[in-house]
């Protein structure tokens, strides 16, 4: 009896272990613009006065979209697995409900879906800390944290460069590049020269930083050439990748086009190595390696006549 009841425990202990093992390799699930709303009200209003915000209730509306959910086989866009992929944010929330497209682009399709790190984002310290109370070396750790769990913090601009450009330039490595090359056939808009200083600079430009945490803060001039070449790197390797899914002759004419765009802009920065390593060889480690060679460097000379007048921001 000793011997049945040792293997029973086990046996228990075994599948316990597996359904451990299974839970911490499930994916990430997004939670909505509500679960970041307490704490950044500002933000989120921001949002809520841009395109990101209004797309939820219109873009399926517009005649073009008709067309192309026609083209790829689909009838609702909310509910199409190719169009949730960028026009939407797919939540669960409360964690007992389906997923469902509850907003259109927002806080997580910048920063990461935030089921695994947003509990300890919000840590400031302790159950009852507010932010205010933090301090600095707590705030470390927490933001150490949290990139570790899956969050892509504010200053990760190249990551978060990455994410623009998978849906900015018809390049979303999640959905097949067949249909990405319909889609395009069919209307589906692309903007070869989108660039991400004047796209995130303007409407969208959220920067609420301590200690002035009401102000919306602009970028510095060395900050806004800097972000020029993060934009730029992201958008050379993502139009690379989608080159090399492809032999669409009109999907390749379009991100040869946004490759060569960039590379108008890297080929610029003479002074940096890394952009000619990465212009040689276009691979995620390569623009990683030119990012963290010109942190605190100020490349203005170089990319100045190129950079946006802020009186086009979009």
């Amino acid at each position: 009896m000793a011997i049945l009841r040792r293997l029973i425990a086990v046996a228990f202990a075994a599948v316990i272990l597996g359904l451990m093992a299974t839970a911490s390799q499930a994916e990430p699930s997004n939670l909505g613009p509500k679960a970041c709303e307490e704490c950044h009200k500002s933000e989120v209003a921001i949002w809520e006065m841009s395109k990101h915000f209004s797309s939820f209730r219109e873009v399926h509306k517009v005649e073009k979209s008709v067309a192309i959910l026609e083209a790829v086989g689909e009838d609702n866009m909310r509910r199409s697995d190719v169009c949730v992929a960028c026009h939407y944010t797919v939540s669960i929330r409360p964690p007992s409900r389906a997923a469902r497209a509850t907003a259109g682009p927002s806080c997580e399709g910048c920063h990461g879906p935030a089921s695994d790190w947003v509990n300890i984002h919000n840590n400031f310290g302790g159950a009852n800390a507010k932010v205010e109370d933090e301090t600095p070396a707590h705030r470390k750790e927490r933001l150490d944290a949290s990139q570790a769990a899956g969050m892509i913090i504010a200053s990760a601009n190249y990551a978060i460069a990455a994410r623009c450009m998978t849906c900015h330039g018809l390049a979303n490595p999640d959905v097949d590049a067949g249909v990405l090359a319909t889609m395009l056939k069919a209307g589906h808009p692309v903007k070869e020269s989108f660039e991400l200083v004047q796209y995130s600079q303007g409407t969208v430009r959220h920067r609420f930083y301590r200690p002035n945490l009401t102000q919306n803060a602009q970028m510095t001039e060395p900050e806004r050439a800097r972000l020029f070449v993060e934009g730029h790197a992201a958008k050379f390797v993502s139009a690379s990748v989608a080159l090399a899914r492809s032999t669409d002759e009109k999907y390749v004419a379009v991100q040869t086009a946004r490759r060569e765009h960039a590379k108008a802009a890297l080929s610029r920065i003479g002074s940096v190595p890394e952009a000619a390593a990465l212009l040689a060889a276009p691979t995620e480690d390569n623009a990683r390696r030119l990012v963290a060679a010109i942190v605190d460097r100020d490349l203005t000379p170089e990319v100045d006549t190129l950079l946006p007048n802020p009186s086009t921001y979009k």
